[in-house]
C-alpha cells in the first residue's frame, strides 16, 4: 500500500507493553513524512519541468522543420533562378548571333552592290575613254562635221 505524506502524518501505531518508544516512532514517522513530502514536491516540480521541456522541444522541432523547409525552398528558388538566368543568357546569345548574321548579310549585300556599281562605272568609264580615243583619232585623221558623242550616248 502506498502512503502520501499527509497519510503518514496521521498513522497511529497500536500500543503494546514491550515495544518501541512512542516518541521515537512518532519522530521517525515525522521525519519520513517530511522526507517523503520533499521527494513528493520535487517529483511534482520535475514533472512540471518535464512538461515545460516537452513543450519547448515541440516548439524547437517545429522551428527546425520550418527552417528545413525554408532551406529547401531557398535552394529550389536559387536553382530555378540559375536555370532562368542561363536560359536568358542563351536567348541573348542566340539573338546576338542572329543579329550578327543579319548585319554580316547586309554588309555583304552592300559590298556586292557597291562592287557591281563600281564595275558598271568602270565599264562606262572605259566606254567613254574608248569613245574619246575614237573621236580624237577621227579628228586627227580626218575632219568630221559630227560632234563628239556625249557621255550619255556612250552609255
Amino acid at each position: 500500500m502506498s502512503y502520501s505524506p499527509v497519510e503518514l502524518r496521521h498513522v497511529r501505531l497500536p500500543r503494546s507493553l514491550v515495544g518501541y518508544r512512542r516518541a521515537a516512532v512518532d519522530r521517525l514517522l515525522e521525519e519520513v513524512a517530511e522526507s517523503y513530502e520533499a521527494v513528493w514536491r520535487e517529483r511534482g516540480e520535475l514533472l512540471d519541468r518535464l512538461d515545460q521541456l516537452e513543450v519547448e522541444l515541440r516548439r524547437h522541432r517545429e522551428v527546425e522543420e520550418l527552417l528545413r523547409s525554408t532551406l529547401v525552398s531557398a535552394e529550389r528558388a536559387a536553382q530555378e533562378l540559375k536555370e532562368q538566368a542561363k536560359r536568358q543568357a542563351d536567348t541573348i546569345l542566340e539573338e546576338a548571333r542572329l543579329e550578327a548574321r543579319e548585319i554580316t548579310r547586309r554588309a555583304r549585300a552592300e559590298r556586292d552592290a557597291l562592287a557591281a556599281e563600281a564595275s558598271r562605272l568602270r565599264v562606262l568609264l572605259h566606254a567613254a575613254l574608248d569613245a574619246l580615243e575614237e573621236a580624237e583619232e577621227g579628228v586627227v585623221g580626218a575632219p568630221s562635221s559630227d560632234p563628239p558623242p556625249s557621255a550619255a550616248e556612250a552609255a
